[in-house]
């Protein structure tokens, strides 16, 4: 490793790093030199890639040129490419597969960054060019997507505080400093907690547990250290074990530890940092003139208002709450025969779920999860976008980030499209969850850019050359976040600024929503969903009765989601609550939450809400997508084929190559003729 010492007006950086992360990279497909870049790398190469963004930008706002889109917007985008690299590449790390280290990296990087997004926005100069072109566009003679980016450049400016001057101007560049801290801390708080707890299972825990809950609790034995299987917190390893496990009373341990993630009192607790932030937020929306933060966010959602989100919202509660007792009711009553006492708690409800559906549905998942192989849910995947799309996949060995992630070369017609990275497994390293990122994102100018995208996921590890099994849950989750990766992937517009899923948070998730549809073809399951250790296809039998179960449970589902949205929607809409528990301990009371189904996501562990802005007075956006995607999907069903080649075309050309570089509901409009109702989505979850 190179000894480099590099002077900046700011500081004196001495010490062993190297630069290459500041380079242009002569890698197969761009991808970034993961094995060639230390951590010790990136703070010299945040340092540098800041300076030299500020000093671009300060060429900007001084070129004495009268101001064009090529000069101003264009060369915007250019003078933050570098700074766009190394963030780039030190989040997905972060996220991925975090250390103290770069744990410790973004706590010095979220006010740096904040910092310098406030000075881009608070600077006058630069932002009088663009209110210039903004207010002379009419005559600029620019195509529909400049006009675009010129329009979504603007409001941004707007929204971040750039008309705001003197203490105001001061007070937004603090409060989003102070916000960007915050965020880093909620998350590293709830990665703490998740990592470090753990329940060892002894010879007498085990009773009720299949074998493939087995050997993934020993597996995650194996990576803590510990002597035998464990549970931890991760989703794919403590929904199986509530499911199954006999013993009530480790059953409440497990559920107890996984809901009380950021509520344990000490160094990680996020209750606080969830008051703070939710008032922070209140006076940053008040300072640009709008009367709550659910004003703010949804201001340039399809939602537009609060009203409108939480009319939705009621309108799924009902039924959902009403099919939901209905089903504690039939629970309890099988807790009962079976000897149980008191109320049904939590903790019992999937255990007592699952029980249901073997004798509903005669649907074991010990039965059917080894038909479920990550493999060949990949394959599948990668099937229906061949069938739909015309894509092709062939995994490639390229230097990555870890020995779990695989990558690989996307193209149609054989032409290069987009590098595409799968990272499937949890790890006490990585945050929870699943998601989809983008290394580089598509664009053709001011040069041509393909995407390099990543999906990110938790499925529990196999132990030894185990196949990793999935559920049909996660199952569901791959495909997910499969469909943001097809709208990065077929991503077809000049700008990156509008580029993929660059567009309004209620209109992301119709494409991640509606490929998961296509796991649901019978011909789709009948093709790969094949038994680990036989290679048999699935019995016809079990694959109606799979299918018939798909909307199981879906009371629970929808009360544990609907009730986060609304939590979220309450805690933006007026002032912000002085006590967050409290203010979620009234909302639940007021909607009538059942007392055995818990919050998908409670306060404390509320990382779409807390982590950062994304999905702030947003968690809605899911089920405003889904009302979008049963409808989508709909029109391939009216067509008789689920791969229908029209509402394919239809479907790439209207939404999927168009990213941002057009209003949301003008795309889907044009895709389907029509704005769609809840009528199928109420439907498709049999309420």
């Amino acid at each position: 490793m190179l000894i480099v010492q590099f002077v900046t007006p700011q500081i004196i950086l001495s010490e062993s790093y190297t630069m290459i992360l500041l380079e242009t990279w002569t890698t197969p497909f761009g991808l970034v030199p993961f094995d060639q870049i230390e951590d010790a790398d990136f703070a010299p190469a945040m340092e540098m890639a800041l300076d030299i963004a500020l000093d671009g930008i300060a060429k900007i706002a001084d070129d004495p040129q009268a101001p064009t889109f090529e000069n101003t917007i264009d060369a915007q985008e250019e003078a933050e490419a570098l700074l766009e690299q190394v963030a780039s590449v030190f989040y997905t790390l972060a996220g991925s597969d975090s250390t103290p280290v770069r744990e410790k990296l973004q706590r010095e990087f979220a006010p740096k960054l904040s910092a310098y997004a406030s000075a881009v926005a608070s600077n006058a100069k630069l932002f009088a060019r663009i209110e210039a072109l903004w207010n002379s566009r009419k005559a600029l003679k620019l195509t529909k997507e400049q006009e675009r980016v010129l329009m979504l450049t603007h409001r941004s400016f707007v929204r971040a505080g750039a008309l705001l001057v003197g203490v105001q101007a001061t007070r937004m560049a603090d409060i989003k400093s102070q916000l960007a801290s915050l965020g880093t801390n909620f998350t590293q708080n709830l990665l703490s907690d998740e990592r470090t707890w753990f329940m060892a299972l002894g010879p007498d825990d085990l009773v009720g547990l299949p074998d493939f809950v087995l050997q993934v609790a020993q597996a995650a034995g194996v990576e803590k250290g510990a002597k035998g299987p464990v549970v931890t917190l991760s989703r794919s390893l403590i929904v199986p074990f509530l499911e199954f496990s006999d013993r009530r009373d480790l059953r409440e341990i497990a559920y107890k530890a996984w809901a009380a993630r950021g509520a344990n009192n000490g160094e990680t607790d996020n209750r606080a940092i969830a008051g703070e932030t939710l008032a922070l937020r209140h006076e940053r929306a008040s300072l640009l003139g709008f009367a709550s933060f659910s004003d703010f966010k949804l201001d340039t959602e399809m939602a537009k208002t609060p009203k409108r989100v939480r009319d939705l919202l009621m309108q799924v509660w009902i039924p959902a709450k009403a099919r939901a007792d209905a089903d504690a009711e039939v629970l309890k009553e099988i807790m009962l025969n079976e000897g149980g006492t008191g109320p049904l708690q939590p903790w019992d409800w999937r255990y007592y779920a699952q029980k249901r559906r073997q004798l509903e549905h005669d649907l074991d998942e010990a039965e059917l999860k080894p038909y479920l192989q990550l493999d060949q849910i990949i394959a599948a995947s990668f099937d229906c976008a061949n069938r739909l799309f015309g894509l092709e996949f062939k995994q490639v060995d390229v230097p990555l980030y870890h020995s779990d992630a695989r990558a690989w070369e996307v193209t149609r017609n054989g032409k290069h499209l987009a590098l595409f990275i799968g990272d499937y497994f949890a790890r006490s390293s990585k945050r929870s969850g699943a998601w989809c990122s983008a290394l580089q994102s598509q664009r053709k100018k001011p040069t041509q850019r393909f995407p390099i995208v990543i999906n990110v996921c938790n499925f529990a590890k196999p132990s030894g050359t185990a196949p990793a099994l999935l559920s049909f849950d996660d199952a569901h989750t791959l495909f997910h976040e499969f469909g943001h990766a097809l709208h990065q992937i077929l991503s077809d517009v000049d700008y990156s600024a509008v580029s993929g899923t660059s567009v309004a948070r209620d209109f992301v998730e119709l494409p991640s929503q509606l490929y998961e549809h296509w796991l649901e073809v019978p011909e789709v399951l009948q093709k790969f969903a094949t038994h680990a250790k036989t290679g048999a296809v699935i019995p016809p039998k079990l694959l109606t009765r799979m299918l018939d179960a798909s909307t199981f449970d879906m009371g629970f589902k929808t009360v544990e989601y609907v009730a986060s949205a609304l939590v979220d929607l309450d805690f933006h809409e007026g002032e912000a609550p002085v006590d967050p528990m409290k203010r979620q301990a009234e909302v639940l009371s007021k909607i009538g939450m059942p007392p055995a189904i818990g919050m998908r996501h409670a306060t404390p562990h509320f990382a779409h809400v807390f982590a950062g802005d994304g999905y702030s007075s947003a968690y809605y956006s899911y089920m405003w997508s889904e009302v979008m995607d049963a409808d989508a999907f709909a029109a391939f069903e009216e067509a008789g084929d689920a791969f229908d080649p029209e509402r394919a075309e239809a479907l790439y050309e209207h939404i999927l190559s168009k990213g941002g570089s057009e209003d949301a509901e003008l795309l889907y409009l044009r895709f389907r003729g029509r704005m769609p109702d809840a009528t199928a989505l109420l439907k498709n979850r049999s309420l």
